[in-house]
């Protein structure tokens, strides 16, 4: 569980970001936090991860005050962050970076072929090419979410994962995104104005302006995020593109 008490954060100018939040994420969980550009949203998983330390409040982590923790002592916790425009690395195979998000756990290539197969990669194509300029946006986003489940976290964040990617990738990410929490447990934090990722929720945040607008169940809350005008319409427009 992931506890949040009064997390505040300004900028070096002086402009306030995050005003006093408070949450609670039970394990287990897929949540979505949205919210309207600008609202904080990507700082307070910045906070979460441990890339940004607050200017005031407590981070708690299955009950462990994880405030001071940096961002490399989180992660040896279980927590893992996902940029919303990942990195590439020329002259890195995708199995090597598999490998070395797995850590100490040596995994044979038939076990990397399965991490890759529960993003929809055809696996073995994958092993030998480099993490680079080559892989489209939707390859480059599926095989970061591989290697999180390579380090096997027990918290995964992803930063607007659908950022720059084509509708096909996109669906492909719903799927992967469903399959990590179905079959492979783990709780996500996803940030999203996305409908169709607010749908796959268990619970959603609506974060504006730096404070807790409102959360609970996906069932309650949708109305009211739709109602707002925080989530983007773009993939209701696309829903015969997203069946599955």
């Amino acid at each position: 569980m992931i506890k949040l008490e009064n997390i505040s954060w300004s900028t070096p100018e002086g402009n306030r970001v995050l005003d006093g939040v408070n949450l609670t994420i039970p394990d287990g969980k897929l949540v979505v936090i949205t919210g309207p550009n600008g609202g904080g949203k990507t700082t307070l998983a910045k906070i979460i991860a441990g890339i940004v330390t607050p200017d005031s409040g407590k981070i708690y982590l299955d009950g462990e005050d994880i405030t001071d923790l940096d961002v490399t002592e989180r992660a040896r916790r279980g927590v893992s962050f996902a940029f919303q425009q990942p990195v590439r690395f020329k002259g890195v195979t995708v199995r090597q970076l598999l490998q070395w998000s797995a850590g100490d756990r040596k995994l044979s290539d038939a076990q990397l072929c399965d991490i890759l197969g529960n993003v929809g990669l055809c696996a073995s194509e994958y092993l030998g090419r480099e993490v680079s300029s080559a892989l489209s946006g939707g390859e480059i986003k599926r095989i970061e979410i591989a290697s999180v489940i390579a380090r096997g976290t027990k918290l995964s964040i992803f930063d607007e994962p659908e950022a720059g990617i084509d509708l096909w990738s996109f669906a492909n990410l719903i799927k992967a995104f469903r399959r990590i929490h179905e079959e492979l447990g783990g709780t996500l934090i996803i940030i999203s104005h996305q409908e169709r990722i607010l749908r796959i929720a268990d619970e959603i945040v609506l974060l504006s302006d730096g404070k807790l607008g409102a959360s609970g169940p996906a069932n309650e809350m949708m109305e009211r995020v739709l109602s707002s005008g925080s989530a983007a319409y773009a993939c209701r427009k696309q829903e015969v593109a997203f069946n599955e």
